[in-house]
C-alpha cells in the first residue's frame, strides 16, 4: 500500500533520479540540466526552512514521486500564494498516485497558511499533469504561449489555479 510522508535526508537520491529523468526527458520542468544531489538537497532545505511541505509517496520502500510547494514570488504581498511542483516515476504514472500525492500537497499547504495555489505547467501538451491538476479542482488562469525552448522546440506554460481554506473570501489575518 502507497505511503505519503514527509521527505526525509535519505529521500535524495531517489527525488534526484525522478527528477532528472524529467530533465532528460520531459517538458514539464524547463530545467535542461539536471540539478545534482546537493543541488536537490539545498532545493529541499529552502523549502522546509519557510515551514512549507516536501512530501514523498512510496510503495515497499521505494519513492515512486515528490511533490512541494514554495511560495509564489518573494515579495511580501504574495505570502499566501504558493506554486505546487510534482513529479513522478515513470513506473507511477497512471496509478492514481500523483493524484493523492498532490491531494496531500494541497491540504499541507492549507495548514501552513496557502490561500492560493498555482500550478506552473510546463507544455501544454502535458496532459497527465494538467489532467492531475482539474481533478483535484485546479482551475485554467491562462497560457504563456512560446516563452520555453526545450527539445528544439517552442514550449508553452499553462497556469492553473485554486482557492485553499477560505481563499480570497476573508482577510488571511
Amino acid at each position: 500500500m502507497p505511503l505519503i510522508r514527509p521527505s526525509q535526508d535519505a529521500d535524495i537520491s531517489a527525488v534526484t533520479a525522478i527528477y532528472r529523468h524529467h530533465v532528460l526527458t520531459g517538458t514539464g520542468t524547463f530545467e535542461t540540466e539536471p540539478p545534482s544531489a546537493s543541488d536537490m538537497a539545498t532545493r529541499r532545505d529552502d523549502v522546509l526552512s519557510k515551514g512549507l511541505p516536501y512530501l514523498v509517496v512510496e510503495e515497499v520502500g521505494e519513492v515512486l514521486g515528490f511533490a512541494y510547494c514554495n511560495w509564489f514570488k518573494p515579495r511580501s504581498a504574495y505570502r499566501f500564494s504558493a506554486e505546487d511542483s510534482i513529479y513522478m516515476a515513470p513506473s507511477a504514472h497512471r496509478k492514481g498516485l500523483g493524484k493523492a500525492l498532490l491531494s496531500e500537497l494541497c491540504a499541507q499547504a492549507e495548514r501552513a497558511g496557502v490561500r492560493k495555489f498555482l500550478a506552473v505547467i510546463g507544455d501544454s501538451a502535458n496532459a497527465g499533469s494538467i489532467g492531475v491538476h482539474t481533478s483535484l479542482g485546479f482551475r485554467h488562469a491562462g497560457v504563456l504561449k512560446s516563452c520555453g525552448w526545450k527539445f528544439d522546440r517552442w514550449l508553452d506554460v499553462v497556469m492553473m489555479e485554486k482557492p485553499l481554506g477560505a481563499g480570497d473570501t476573508t482577510s488571511p489575518q
